[in-house]
């Protein structure tokens, strides 16, 4: 309901309206008056006896009429008085009441700082502030890390108290010109007037660090991810410094949390898509409905026989869609919280395409871990999928992508050993890829390690690399688990790997994506002795 603030009748007005009821009757009783001295005059000068001897009654009665006008007009003003004074009373009230209610609708009732829509026409009103002014304005988005679980283990009590302590935290360590917002129900955002990113980046990590520290009241220490952006440096106006700055959120979420991240176009996906988050939810949606997605497979070969073990299932995009590529789109998912119906819409493309697989061939698809603990999505679902298109669950393997934080660890167990129970295997992908990888290696049964392709592309060329691909190595050899090197590009990087001994690899000098399952087998040491060819330089 939209609260109007009521028409503005001030004191001033109602004394104005007063007066001029006052002026009207004392006009009117002197008009009447006059007329009545007038009357009395030719009487007093007429010379007809009659008149003469009636002009003192007359006078009198004049008086007398004179005297009732005046005691109505008092009455009248008095009673016009009270009226105006009632109405002031009224409209202070009236006033004082809607100050309440826009109050109560720009605040969160757990918290006490700004919401959802308070935000919104600050950021507004503030970017035109900084623009007129020349001057900066930074943002950061707080996401509290594990807010979920918090909930589940301890109760709603203890989540609830957790958010007003980061308000609390958020009060503590702004100036009293910067304005902090609770804008979901584990998100938090906080503008900076006059602020750079150095400047926010600074203030987000003293707000991590108190939060961290535990001294607060809160049962232990919060962990928080923050993203940072600013204006005019990296954004241009309101819709790209809410893309951003989530951007830079949900890229700290998926590589480990507990941190802060600023915003970075290299990096992140949608670095010039100004789009709000609702269009790109829409764009999104056309995805989702619309078939929009095409499969295509990437040949893994053994490192020992360099025959075809297996393909992983990826997707592109149709020309309509309205994103530069896959990551881009995934990147949106995140941030619009699209990710279950994104992953299992690719997932259903690839396996439906999959009919070339042979008996011996494994097929891995991408699942977020967050599509796995997710209520609106079961593990069967996967089994289903993959025997409804004549993949066997043997066959398959879903490849844990931790594009997004885990918040149920516990689910997330459950669902992988519900996979595995039915055949499935796991593969933690993407494992050098700052700490996401790793961390899910100690939680979660796996089968398959996956290197990232900088830890890959590192390991050619620097020493402590190497050792870390080594130890990676040594530990998936210990625990019985396959392990496959991807971003195997050229000659050097396939010698480094096969010098590993590493189970197997991928990449585009062994095999590019294609529209079609093809087994051809790769000559890895004539591979390794020949130069690249112009179209693998040009991948690379």
């Amino acid at each position: 309901m939209l609260i109007q603030r009521p028409r503005q009748v001030d004191t001033a007005s109602a004394r104005a309206i007063e007066a001029l009821a006052v002026r009207g009757s004392l006009a009117s009783y002197l008009v009447a008056l006059g007329a009545l001295v007038a009357f009395g005059v030719l009487v007093a000068v007429s010379s007809e006896p009659r008149l003469a001897v009636a002009g003192p009654m007359i006078g009198a009665g004049i008086a007398v009429v004179a005297a009732a006008l005046t005691i109505i007009v008092a009455v009248q003003v008095r009673r016009l008085r009270r009226h105006v004074d009632e109405l002031d009373g009224e409209l202070s009230e009236l006033r004082q009441a809607y100050d309440r209610a826009r109050l109560d609708a720009l605040l969160d009732g757990l918290t006490g700082l700004g919401n959802h829509r308070a935000f919104q026409e600050d950021l507004d009103s503030r970017i035109a502030v900084a623009r007129a002014d020349g001057a900066s304005l930074a943002l950061l988005m707080l996401d509290v890390d594990d807010l979920k679980k918090m909930n589940d283990e301890r109760g709603h009590a203890a989540g609830d108290q957790a958010l007003r302590t980061v308000a609390q935290i958020l009060r503590a360590n702004l100036r009293p010109t910067d304005r902090a917002y609770r804008i979901g129900g584990d998100e938090f955002a906080v503008l900076l007037p006059g602020r750079d990113l150095d400047d926010a980046e600074m203030t987000a990590n003293h707000v991590l660090a108190a939060a961290l520290s535990g001294n607060h009241g809160a049962g232990g220490a919060l962990s928080l991810t923050i993203g940072v952006t600013a204006f005019p440096e990296l954004s241009s106006g309101r819709r790209q410094m809410i893309i951003q700055a989530d951007a830079a959120l949900y890229s700290g979420k998926r590589h480990g949390r507990t941190t802060v991240e600023r915003f970075d176009p290299c990096r992140h996906g949608i670095a010039h898509d100004t789009r709000t988050l609702d269009e790109l939810a829409a764009a999104i949606e056309q995805v989702v409905v619309g078939d929009l997605l095409r499969p295509v497979y990437q040949p893994i070969f053994s490192l020992q026989s360099g025959q075809v073990i297996g393909f992983e299932g990826l997707v592109r995009l149709s020309p309509e869609v309205e994103f530069a590529d896959p990551s881009s789109l995934f990147i949106a998912a995140e941030a619009t919280r699209r990710t279950v119906e994104l992953d299992v819409v690719s997932a259903t493309a690839v396996l439906a395409g999959a009919r070339e697989l042979r008996p011996g061939d494994y097929l891995a698809i991408n699942l977020s871990p967050r599509t796995l603990e997710s209520d609106a999505f079961s593990p069967l679902e996967v089994v289903a999928l993959a025997r409804r298109f004549g993949v066997p669950p043997t066959q398959l393997v879903v490849e844990l992508t931790e594009r997004e934080a885990v918040e149920d660890m516990g689910r997330l167990q459950a669902a992988v050993a519900t996979l595995r129970r039915h055949g499935v295997r796991i593969a933690i992908d993407d494992v050098g890829a700052g700490n996401a990888g790793l961390r899910l290696m100690s939680s979660v049964e796996f089968d398959i390690m996956k290197i990232d392709l900088s830890l890959v592309r590192a390991g050619a060329h620097h020493e402590p690399s190497e050792a870390v691909l080594r130890a990676l190595g040594g530990l998936a050899r210990e625990r019985g688990r396959k392990i496959v090197a991807e971003g195997i590009e050229s000659p050097d990087l396939l010698e480094a790997v096969l010098e590993l001994r590493y189970d197997a690899g991928q990449g585009y000098l062994l095999g590019r994506p294609s529209d079609e399952i093809r087994t051809e087998p790769a000559q890895l040491f004539d591979l390794i002795a020949s130069p690249l060819d112009e179209a693998t330089t040009s991948a690379a």
